[in-house]
């Protein structure tokens, strides 16, 4: 990448990671905190967590629809402020029902598949891979700071302070986005079935569904994992991050050997196998040892490991395989499949903690897991190594 291009990404990057940070600071902390709320449950916990995946589902395809037509820049702008109105909902409530309901509104600020699309258009395609990667980075950092920093933030000011925290976060990824250039509308073209058609063939429709079934693993596990902790006296809330610390670095340096098979050695299928793999393994782990915390912290990093490496490879292939007029109708898609994956990952697995126990959501997510590698499994070695 050239001088402007590597400035270009990493202001993308930074605005995806500020914002990203906030919402992961919720991930380890929920649901061991929203007891304290009124009328809590776990299933409206889990709620809480998995709502703001629905709203994001919702609007995705709107908002990557509408930037292709108005613009990235102003969307992105709305849905900050959209994002910020329901950080506050969220910090002026002791009612977890209102608690959903600003995260909810969180959720219809949906930028993701806007600032994904902002930075296809302004990287060359030689360079795309590399620009998704270090966004992918960006990410990770913020989700490794994300684990440290929410539990000591929360237990020293609770989760309306770190609401607050959050709020202030949309600020500053909304000042960032006022340093961007004013981005080129395209050729307009009707929001039509011809259009959707032309995004969910085949190949894409199962870049869709790996992205959903990742990240219902994801959200579905930190109903599970935090309270795994507690329970397990594994480790106090304040010092998670002696937990969560190893266990992402350690997967950055698991990830790359896979990134570099995958990319160099155009190996994309079988390192999706063996992610998937890895992360079955990590729940079935969870699901049948007793845990002490050598044990949570090598299971934490395969999860993260595999979680990683899938999270970095999937918007490389969907940037590579949609086209450039569509282009944000079909990040529009990926990202509501994402979403969507948190909403039913959150929903579903408070609901079977609320009716059975907390390891029978690891059966739920093993089962997904599962459907998710045979799909990849069956997949033609083409469609997916899209190099060759």
């Amino acid at each position: 990448m050239n001088s402007s291009e590597r400035f270009f990404a990493f202001k993308v990057s930074l605005i995806m990671a500020v914002r990203m940070l906030g919402l992961f600071m919720l991930f380890p902390v929920m649901s061991v905190y929203a007891n304290e709320y009124d009328n809590s449950t776990p299933f409206l916990i889990g709620l809480a967590i998995g709502i703001y995946g629905l709203t994001q589902a919702i609007f995705q395809i709107p908002f990557g629809y509408l930037s292709d037509r108005y613009g990235r820049k102003p969307l992105l702008i709305l849905g900050l402020i959209i994002f910020f109105i329901g950080s506050l909902i969220a910090a002026n409530t002791s009612n977890i029902l209102f608690v959903v309901i600003g995260r909810a509104f969180q959720g219809g600020g949906a930028i993701s598949a806007v600032l994904m699309a902002f930075l296809a258009d302004s990287i060359s395609e030689d360079n795309r891979a590399k620009a998704n990667a270090f966004v992918g980075f960006q990410i990770g950092v913020a989700f490794m700071l994300s684990l440290i920093i929410g539990p000591i933030i929360t237990s020293r000011i609770g989760l309306e302070g770190l609401f607050w925290i959050i709020a202030l976060l949309s600020v500053i990824a909304m000042l960032i986005v006022f340093t961007l250039p004013n981005s080129k509308t395209i050729n307009y073209y009707r929001l039509s079935f011809d259009a959707f058609k032309e995004v969910l063939n085949g190949q894409l429709l199962r870049l869709d569904f790996s992205i959903f079934s990742l990240h219902l693993i994801l959200s579905s596990g930190f109903i599970v994992m935090p309270l795994l902790i507690m329970d397990n006296q594994i480790i106090t809330m304040i010092d998670n991050w002696q937990l969560y610390l190893p266990a992402v670095l350690l997967s950055f340096l698991g990830m790359l050997p896979l990134i570099i098979i995958s990319e160099k050695f155009k190996k994309t299928k079988l390192i999706l196998l063996i992610s998937i793999s890895l992360l079955i393994s990590s729940q079935v782990l969870f699901y049948s040892l007793e845990l002490s915390f050598s044990v949570f912290l090598f299971i934490l990093t395969v999860f993260f490991i595999a979680f990683n490496t899938i999270e970095a490879i999937l918007p490389s292939l969907l940037s590579k395989t949609a086209s450039t007029s569509k282009r944000g109708l079909a990040m529009g898609v990926f990202s509501t499949s994402q979403f969507l994956g948190t909403f039913f990952g959150g929903a579903i697995g408070g609901l079977i903690y609320n009716i059975y126990d907390l390891n029978s959501v690891f059966l739920f997510t093993i089962f997904v897991a599962i459907i998710w590698w045979f799909l990849i499994l069956t997949l033609p070695l083409k469609t997916i190594t899209l190099e060759e």
